[in-house]
């Protein structure tokens, strides 16, 4: 049995990877603001993401250090907003980094998450690991994630895996539940030119790239951690529509997205607007094998076992 800890641990992310350590015998330790009792071989641990405190003796002897931690995009941009974003991602990063210089016996392996918005607003562009990054807020966030974490990487110490997650899919959290309940109220059309790519990954196959990615020791340096078939949102929209017996849904022009966005649901426009044809290349060639690369029969399974 090994020891985890996952900083942030206590979100959608962190939470399905605990689970899927926890059942093969491993100790899972989950750092969190928030408090929690034990379940199983998962316990929680404070911190507040930003300074040294008891939580550090954790790390000692641990076999892997994962970092989910990061204040939530799903919001308005406000000057407020864009600094707790930011702050939070960079900040858990240095503290961890200070803990790690004053451990004993450090983690082998330090997996740090990040996103595809790195590439921007990326068109019909393909994106693997080394297509240029973008511009615009949420690929400012993903260099200043990125480089606090690879900056300081100046002597030994753990591997390092940043992973540029891709929109999960899963029953329990991310965007399914709010897509398909929109689509159940027959609002599931395309949104805008509908032409935007979504570069989608199942929560069972992000539990296993990390997983792989901690027990494969030539694996660091970057990853896109999406699924390798990519669609535009107009056939992502389709397929939810099929696996929900919606058979057509009205497409939302641009600017009622950016309305509804805006003053309903008080989100930035781009989470539907933008998108990026990302592709996995490092992960297939260096021999991860995904579960789940159908859209249909993804949606299908992820539907039938649980309404969301």
């Amino acid at each position: 049995m090994a020891k985890f800890v996952i900083a942030g641990g206590r979100g959608f992310l962190g939470q399905a990877l605990a689970r899927s350590l926890a059942a093969d015998g491993h100790e899972v330790v989950l750092l969190s603001r928030q408090a929690a009792s034990a379940d199983g071989l998962i316990r929680t641990v404070a911190w507040d993401g930003s300074t040294l405190g008891p939580w550090v003796a954790e790390l000692d002897g641990a076999r892997a250090l994962v970092n989910f931690t990061g204040r939530s995009i799903v919001c308005l941009y406000t000057p407020e907003h864009r600094r707790e974003i930011i702050g939070s991602r960079v900040d858990s990063v240095r503290v961890l980094e200070a803990a790690l210089a004053g451990c004993g016996r450090p983690p082998s392996v330090w997996l740090q998450a990040s996103a595809i918005g790195i590439y921007g607003d990326a068109g019909d562009r393909v994106c693997a690991e080394s297509a240029p990054e973008g511009s615009g807020f949420t690929a400012d966030v993903c260099r200043a994630w990125e480089g606090a974490f690879f900056g300081a990487t100046d002597g030994p110490g753990p591997r390092r895996v940043a992973l540029r997650i891709g929109v999960v899919l899963g029953r329990a959290g991310g965007a399914l539940a709010p897509l398909a309940g929109l689509t159940r109220w027959f609002l599931g059309g395309a949104a805008g030119s509908g032409r935007q790519y979504i570069s989608w990954v199942s929560l069972a196959d992000l539990c296993a790239i990390c997983r792989w990615a901690i027990d494969t020791p030539s694996a660091r340096g970057r990853y896109n951690a999406t699924a390798p078939g990519p669609v535009t949102n107009a056939a992502f929209m389709r397929t939810l529509r099929q696996a929900l017996h919606r058979p057509w849904c009205p497409p939302a022009p641009a600017w009622a997205v950016r309305l509804a966005a805006r003053l309903l649901l008080r989100v930035e426009p781009e989470f539907a607007l933008a998108g990026r044809r990302c592709v996995p290349r490092r992960l297939l060639e260096e021999g991860f094998r995904f579960r789940d690369t159908d859209l249909a029969a993804t949606l299908r399974g992820l539907l039938d076992q649980k309404k969301v």
